[in-house]
């Protein structure tokens, strides 16, 4: 499934990727039933409509000028349109992991544990981020999935690139 911006959320043939750069994300630690929840969800979102406001806000977010504290950059953003049947594909890929409590880039902050016998101790949390902050590099660098290149799965022998001189190039771009 992907989010396109004139037909919304619609399912792809995998067959349209073979020949790309593709990198395949594959969560580590689902169970069965987690795995069809996941499923289920991101069916149910079938025609959704694509959410080009989130686009803006998320480039705002990531490219900020005039520089703002990161505490109040969140605050600056209304994050995308609000309206649940809109998505980008980052924002509706994060939605469905979050459907079944699976992190992807959690922000982890430290408390201090509120037990006398612990003083000093401090308790870990994670925080979802918010679904609509999600890039697609996300996926990649996270450390909670699998990357998979199937080029490389397939035997990639980088011998068989036929390349062309780059004097070729400059040669013919003259002419």
């Amino acid at each position: 499934m992907e989010a396109d911006i004139q037909d919304g959320i619609r399912f792809m043939p995998l067959s349209l990727f073979y020949e790309r750069h593709t990198r395949i994300c594959r969560p580590v630690g689902l169970s069965e039933v987690e795995i069809d929840q996941l499923i289920q969800y991101a069916v149910s979102r079938e025609g959704d409509k694509y959410d080009l406001k989130n686009i803006f806000d998320l480039a705002r977010y990531l490219i900020q000028k005039p520089p703002v504290p990161n505490h109040w950059r969140r605050r600056l953003l209304s994050i995308g349109s609000s309206d649940p049947t809109r998505a980008i594909c980052s924002s509706f890929i994060a939605q469905a992991f979050h459907s079944v409590s699976y992190p992807i880039l959690p922000e982890f902050s430290k408390e201090q544990s509120e037990d006398p016998n612990l003083k000093g101790a401090f308790k870990e949390y994670a925080r979802i981020r918010h679904h609509s902050l999600f890039a697609p590099g996300d996926f990649d660098v996270s450390p909670y999935f699998k990357i998979i290149k199937p080029t490389i799965e397939q035997g990639f022998d980088p011998k068989e690139i036929n390349w062309r001189d780059p004097e070729e190039i400059v040669a013919d771009a003259e002419s």
